[in-house]
């Protein structure tokens, strides 16, 4: 069986292109809402993780976003230059170090609640089919080759 070469390099038969644009379609409605805070979306993932679970390593802190040290690295010492976060060494492994959240760390957990149901309202999407594309897309990301 032949491939047609020219069908399988059409960007509409392309499975990353529509990841790729819904992510940063999606990414894009939190602007008006990360703004007033300060934080970029990257800085407020990585907030969700702390407000999950506060004092963790940054290696799980990395690996529950899929980010390596070297993008998180600027983040950390960004949030701890505005007081948001301290960072410790690991009394179990030196080689560690621990995030932990400041009071206002934990009081800008309060200012962000609403987020989620702001975003929520951007996006014209039943909740059965949103929840079915999450679902789908952590299937994706659990059967990539890493």
């Amino acid at each position: 069986m032949d491939i047609d070469c020219s069908e399988l390099l059409k960007l509409d038969n392309q499975l990353c292109f529509p990841i790729y644009a819904a992510s940063r379609a999606i990414t894009s409605l939190y602007t008006p809402y990360l703004k007033p805070l300060g934080l970029t979306y990257t800085q407020y993932i990585f907030f969700l993780v702390l407000w999950e679970k506060d004092g963790i390593t940054v290696g799980e802190i990395c690996k529950r976003l899929m980010l390596d040290c070297g993008t998180l690295s600027p983040i950390i010492k960004k949030l701890r230059q505005q007081g948001y976060i301290e960072k410790h060494q690991s009394p179990m492994d030196e080689r560690s170090f621990i995030i932990t959240l400041t009071d206002k760390g934990r009081e800008l957990r309060q200012q962000a609640k609403d987020i989620p149901l702001q975003i929520g309202k951007c996006v014209d999407i039943a909740p059965e089919k949103a929840l079915q594309l999450r679902e789908l897309l952590y299937e994706l990301l659990d059967n990539t080759n890493r």
